[in-house]
């Protein structure tokens, strides 16, 4: 009795005495910690840890951005990763951040929330439209981000380059506010779903900013299918110069993982995700509009058996 006792303390969470459940510990890539990702990772966290009949731990990482996620996924670092469509896609094709070394073993699990291309500017700059960027100071995103990426396919897009036709900043978007509040840059570019910190910040100090439309983007989403033109939702930030919508370019946020991770384990997590959706919805404003048909789009790499095998089962795929 002793022996069985010492070995039930000693199994604690993991095993449990009398036939408990196994705990299983994952970990999940997100962003900053004031963008929209941090945040997202930390509902999908809590609801997965709330959920009696889950057995999984979640630990929240912070990181660059898509890319890194997408590369700490591939690597073995983090279970799970936040990141843009366009990344995955770019990934899986070889692409980009990836050229000539496609990516084969990234899996989709599910979309989140829309992200907007969105182009702050400080009003006393004069910048008005993607032209009026010439000359100024620009932060593009730092390295390994998702926004990096949407601002210099815009700004070729647009035939600007960004080494020659403006001075560019690699700053993270946590640093972004208050260099435009302190008027050491014009204008910054951040991929995100609204409503956001840093956004909320630049767009309530002394300095008076407008939001950017970003438009003629024709060729861009013809070539790039996972771009979509969509809307800045300015009405979220009462202290911005305009009000209403400003026309922008966007994607869906992705949640993935690697091929070879467990496929019951995706699977009690999709079924756990997709069975407390309105709690999920409830976390985060960026959340709210989820939908079970909505969060299959945006599916740029192979479906996760573990995924495919709930979506089967709740009739959200066919046979």
């Amino acid at each position: 009795m002793k022996r069985f006792l010492f070995v039930c303390a000693l199994g604690g969470l993991l095993a449990g005495c009398g036939g408990g459940a196994k705990r299983e510990f994952v970990s999940i890539g997100t962003g900053s910690q004031t963008g929209v990702y941090y945040p997202v990772g930390g509902a999908i966290k809590r609801l997965l840890e709330s959920d009696e009949s889950s057995t999984i731990n979640v630990s929240v990482a912070v990181s660059s951005g898509s890319v890194q996620n997408i590369n700490d996924v591939l690597q073995g670092n983090i279970s799970y990763g936040i990141a843009q469509s366009d990344r995955l896609y770019q990934a899986v094709h070889g692409l980009s951040n990836w050229e000539g070394k496609p990516q084969p073993a990234l899996r989709f699990v599910f979309s989140l929330h829309p992200e907007v291309v969105t182009l702050i500017a400080a009003s006393d700059t004069g910048i008005q439209s993607i032209d009026d960027l010439k000359g100024k100071t620009v932060n593009i995103g730092n390295p390994g981000s998702g926004q990096r990426g949407n601002a210099l396919d815009i700004l070729n897009s647009a035939g600007i380059d960004p080494e020659q036709d403006i001075k560019a900043e690699s700053l993270t978007v946590s640093e972004c506010a208050g260099m435009l509040q302190d008027g050491r840059i014009d204008a910054y570019f951040y991929t995100v779903g609204h409503p956001n910190g840093s956004i909320t910040e630049a767009s309530t100090g002394r300095r008076e900013v407008r939001f950017v439309p970003i438009e003629g983007m024709d060729k861009l989403i013809a070539a790039s299918p996972f771009y979509a033109e969509t809307q800045v939702p300015v009405d979220l930030y009462p202290k911005a110069e305009q009000s209403g919508e400003v026309k922008s370019i966007g994607m869906l946020t992705t949640f993935v993982t690697h091929a070879d991770r467990d496929e019951e384990q995706v699977y009690q997590l999709v079924k756990t995700v997709f069975e407390n959706l309105e709690m999920l919805q409830k976390q985060h404003p960026a959340l709210q509009k989820l939908t079970p048909e909505g969060m299959l789009k945006g599916a740029t790499a192979p479906l996760h058996p573990g995924a495919e095998r709930y979506y089967k089962e709740a009739g959200l795929l066919g046979e």
